[in-house]
């Protein structure tokens, strides 16, 4: 029998830094109808008339300052998670890596697996928490491409890996380095969504932002929404440390536009915990398994520069999960028994 394939997403990057292939990059990633799911015809106005022309050369700026010279650290890390989990699982499987947005291409990976005569394909979108702007991306576009194969092999997915042990018990390690007791309170900052892709994933209709903390306990209802699981990873690794619910706070960054997104803010998490006196903060960032734009710089540096305008002395980042070999098994454990 053949190997079997497994194929790691991860959400992507620009081929460079430099401004015509953050258009590229941007242009792809947001006309996706899953990341700005308005009607299509206002979506391109939108996205090709007014945030790619003006968004671009202020990314392109930000991307150049984290920018090494492996590239991307988003890429650079991710391929060492791919060649990581192949020496991990052995000669019998064929490990491939995508990106959502850009190079390498969902296209080309599975064009790799499919001359590699694998058997079957696991799918393992590497989102710890389930979002339709993202797992649910990378699903929809995986089964439109093998939906035009004429024989289509087995294919499973991943759907989300939120609470994962050994993914928590690696994010706590990564803390324990900066000693957590330091610190006057803990930031679990999650990448934002507009608050319409939580309600659209509540199909019950009578959950999702009706009450007051409806995303603090994952239940039934709220499964499969991003702000709940998120929520669930917080828990799980503060009680990795010992954390109380006190010191900690789940909040959203990297808003875009003006409409309702997921809160807390981070940037109106940062003013309160500034207006209360507190003066160190960690930061993580679970959303991402390996370190980033989002994490790098809008962490490390320009919230740390607000908080520090505030009256805050220090927003320190506990790095993401990168090539750590727990989180290898961790994705082993996702290849082999989920």
């Amino acid at each position: 029998m053949g190997k079997k394939g497994i194929l790691l997403v991860n959400l992507g990057t620009p081929d460079s830094p430099e401004v015509k292939d953050v258009k590229r990059y941007l242009d792809q990633f947001l006309m996706d109808e899953r990341v700005i799911d308005i009607a299509a015809f206002r979506r391109a106005l939108l996205v090709k008339g007014i945030i790619v022309p003006f968004r671009s050369p202020k990314t392109s700026a930000l991307y150049k300052k984290i920018w090494g010279p492996q590239g991307s650290p988003l890429l650079y890390y991710s391929k060492i998670q791919a060649q990581m989990l192949q020496d991990e699982l052995g000669d019998d499987y064929h490990v491939e890596l995508a990106m959502r947005y850009q190079n390498p291409s969902i296209e080309s990976a599975l064009a790799n697996l499919k001359a590699g005569l694998v058997e079957s394909i696991r799918v393992i979108p590497l989102f710890p928490q389930y979002a339709s702007a993202s797992t649910g991306s990378v699903m929809q576009l995986v089964m439109e491409l093998l939906s035009r194969w004429p024989t289509i092999p087995p294919v499973s997915f991943v759907n989300s890996f939120h609470n994962h042990p050994l993914v928590i018990r690696t994010f706590a390690e990564h803390a324990q380095k900066h000693d957590v007791a330091s610190y006057d309170h803990v930031l679990f900052s999650f990448h934002g969504l507009p608050e319409r892709q939580l309600l659209k994933c509540d199909h019950t209709g009578s959950h999702c932002l009706k009450r007051d903390n409806c995303c603090e306990q994952l239940t039934d209802v709220n499964k499969f929404c991003y702000s709940a699981q998120g929520h669930d990873t917080a828990r799980l690794i503060a009680a990795e440390l010992g954390i109380t619910r006190e010191q900690y706070t789940v909040c959203f960054q990297s808003r875009l536009g003006k409409e309702p997104w997921v809160q807390p803010y981070t940037t109106d998490v940062l003013k309160k915990l500034a207006a209360e006196g507190k003066k160190r903060l960690l930061a993580f960032s679970p959303a991402f398994v390996a370190d980033c734009l989002e994490t790098v710089y809008e962490i490390t540096v320009e919230y740390h520069e607000e908080f520090k305008a505030l009256g805050g002395e220090h927003v320190h980042l506990v790095e993401s999960l990168n090539d750590n070999p727990k989180f290898i098994e961790a994705l082993a454990d996702l290849a082999l028994n989920h």
